[in-house]
């Protein structure tokens, strides 16, 4: 018996010894690669980077992870207007099957979902914040973009009738998409400005707008939109997703 206590002793101790070193392999790796995501995505910080799953080191083995969460903020994307850029405060994706090279230097995602999230105060670089003519005698321009519920967006627009300022804005809501790389924003209803009802093409010259969201971390793209309080979420997936090279 005193035997057997012994052997189940040290089964405990070697099983503790095992589970200390798979996380500070793990810990150590995690750290390596969000150092490596950041040098080849050219990011302003370092990501977090988890590795689920356990033991990390029986799937490292294998040279396949199984669940990788990765958290970048302020990730500047491209809006396919030269160096323009747009900033989405946070994106975060979840990668699933992710093997990697024999020496560590590329890994690939077999698929990729996450959310990225925009705030209305960036989406407002696509719309017309000029005074732009829409009628005889008649300029109006976006002065703001908020949360209009139920998966909406509220445009408000500035407008200027024979050079008298409207006192209130004239606020109209639309219906936010996603088409390729692009979030477009399309006005649900056409407002009258003024008293006047106004030609369609026109005022939706004003009221419609699109914005290009390209370039993300290892070629993910754009799936899905919708308003949030703060800005519009935008749900993001991929397959095959380059993390490293």
């Amino acid at each position: 018996m005193r035997a057997l206590r012994i052997l189940l002793i040290v089964v405990v101790i070697l099983g503790g010894l095992f589970v200390i070193a798979d996380r500070v392999a793990v810990n150590f790796a995690e750290g390596e690669a969000a150092d490596k995501l950041r040098t080849t995505e050219n990011l302003a910080s370092t990501p977090d980077v988890s590795i689920n799953g356990f033991p990390f080191l029986t799937q490292a083995a294998a040279g396949e992870l199984d669940d990788v969460e990765v958290g970048i903020d302020d990730y500047e994307a491209s809006t396919g207007n030269g160096a323009e850029k747009i900033r989405i405060g946070e994106l975060r994706a979840t990668l699933r099957g992710v093997a990697f090279s024999s020496d560590f230097s590329s890994a690939t995602a077999a698929t990729a979902t996450g959310t990225a999230t925009v705030g209305y105060d960036e989406l407002m670089k696509a719309t017309k914040s000029e005074p732009t003519d829409i009628g005889p005698g008649i300029t109006a321009k976006v002065v703001g973009l908020s949360d209009g519920g139920d998966g909406k967006i509220k445009v408000s627009l500035q407008a200027t009738v024979l050079g008298v300022e409207l006192p209130e804005p004239v606020d109209v809501l639309s219906s936010v998409t996603v088409k390729d790389d692009n979030v477009e924003v399309v006005a649900d209803g056409l407002p009258e400005v003024g008293g006047r009802q106004l030609a369609e093409s026109r005022i939706r010259a004003i009221t419609d707008f699109q914005q290009t969201i390209d370039e993300l971390p290892g070629g993910i793209a754009l799936d899905k939109v919708e308003a949030a309080k703060d800005g519009v979420e935008i749900t993001v997936k991929g397959s095959n997703v380059e993390l490293a090279g």
